[in-house]
């Protein structure tokens, strides 16, 4: 019997996520039968290629979902808000990657490494939640540790790249770059402050507590995946002047005691990570290695002499790829091989 294939759309298609969920599909060979790349009215009749076709980009509307299976959304909160229950009510089942559905309890938020299982909530809304880009590469690494030896605390600061804001923030460095070395005018629009040879200790909205809104996401969306609210997390989150990856500073306080070598050896054989890890011959992770790839790295493992039960570690992955369109896409393989 013929594998069976499924109807998908792409909604935000033209843009850099939308994009890179257009390749993944095709990279890893998901038995696409039909695909539907949905924008706003501003990018129809735009082309784009996947499988060797060009394929019309279309309006995105609450009538696009008509026959269609699984829909892999990137195109904002406001959108999904207002777009994805129109998907659900003609029965497709939609992946997010926004932050609109990532915290509502009948909406399973996933990482295929951590919580698959949980793909089996979907049937509530017919909505699964991608998390945060940061929140992703944190838990692929903290997972493997927390159910060995529970995690009790966790301080993060994370150094993250521009293209989490999109293609017109890679512009932005791209243009401010030039105009510093040209000693030209710096432009900006995207940011509050010029980002080219800068960093930003500010991603989203403040927030009345102090953090940004990106802090607090890395927070709930932690628990929420680790299905452990008693994980105490607190973030400062950093926009730097690097393309493509995230990197993550990351010290945990685990539960019982653990010892450097030890995560090291449990992470080496845990799904989705890769250890990189020779200081002594400056081997470590790097955003620049990490990009076009969907593991997530972990380097600098080394134990926390300040406390008890302490870990630092540097973990960095491809913010686009496995941060948010391979991720989706795997959660697409899941309902898929499973549910659908």
């Amino acid at each position: 019997m013929a594998p069976k294939e499924y109807n998908v759309a792409v909604a935000g298609a033209t843009g850099a996520v939308g994009r890179q969920m257009i390749s993944c599909l095709e990279e890893r060979n998901f038995p696409v039968k039909s695909i539907k790349l949905l924008a706003s009215s501003r990018s129809v009749g735009r082309r784009l290629r996947f499988n060797g076709q060009e394929v019309e980009v279309a309006e995105l509307t609450e009538n696009s979902f008509s026959g269609v299976d699984i829909a892999l959304f990137s195109a904002g909160g406001g959108t999904s808000k207002r777009f994805a229950p129109s998907a659900a009510e003609h029965g497709c089942v939609v992946v997010d990657n926004s932050s609109a559905w990532r915290m509502d309890p009948d909406v399973p938020l996933v990482v295929p490494e951590v919580n698959p299982l949980a793909v089996a909530g979907y049937p509530k809304k017919h909505i699964i939640a991608n998390p945060n880009c940061s929140t992703i590469q944190m838990v692929v690494a903290l997972n493997p540790i927390h159910q060995a030896y529970g995690i009790k605390r966790v301080v993060v600061s994370t150094y993250q790249a521009v293209s989490g804001t999109g293609l017109k923030a890679i512009e932005e460095l791209t243009g401010q770059t030039r105009a510093r070395m040209e000693n030209t005018p710096v432009e900006k629009s995207v940011y509050p402050h010029q980002i080219a040879f800068n960093c930003l200790p500010h991603i989203d909205v403040f927030l009345d507590n102090g953090y940004t809104k990106e802090e607090m996401k890395m927070v709930n969306e932690t628990r929420k995946i680790m299905a452990d609210e008693d994980i105490q997390v607190t973030a400062t989150t950093v926009r730097v002047p690097v393309f493509y990856g995230h990197s993550e500073a990351v010290n945990i306080e685990t539960r019982q005691p653990v010892s450097a070598s030890e995560v090291a050896a449990l992470l080496e054989k845990s799904p989705g990570v890769k250890v990189v890890d020779d200081p002594q011959n400056n081997v470590y992770p790097l955003p620049i290695d990490a990009a076009g790839k969907d593991l997530t790295y972990v380097g600098r493992i080394r134990d926390d002499e300040s406390i008890a039960n302490g870990i630092n570690m540097w973990v960095v992955a491809d913010n686009i790829r496995k941060g948010a369109a391979t991720n989706t896409v795997q959660i697409a393989e899941i309902l898929a091989a499973d549910y659908l």
